[in-house]
């Protein structure tokens, strides 16, 4: 399901229009997002919860080239399902 798809979706489901269903799923996102920048975790109950990993600055080797390579450090976003998502699904 891509984004146009879940927009229809939430739209037939709360039986509204799917302009109001698509600005109600962009500030979602964008409350996520801010959140997860200011380092916050995200938990909604029932589905899972959204978390920052940061992942330290290490030494690689390129395998094509056998060249020494730096990686700074970064952060990745996560997500884990809750058990009633799991549930739901099995």
């Amino acid at each position: 399901m891509n984004k146009t798809q879940l927009i229809e979706a939430v739209a037939t489901k709360a039986n509204t229009k799917k302009k109001d269903a698509e600005a109600v799923i962009n500030s979602l996102v964008e409350v996520i997002t801010d959140a997860l920048k200011d380092g916050e975790k995200v938990q909604l109950t029932g589905f899972g919860s959204f978390d920052v990993k940061e992942r330290a600055a290490h030494d690689g080797v390129n395998p094509f080239t056998g060249e020494s390579m730096h990686f700074e450090a970064t952060k990745k976003p996560t997500f884990s399902a809750s058990k009633a998502l799991k549930d739901a699904l099995n």
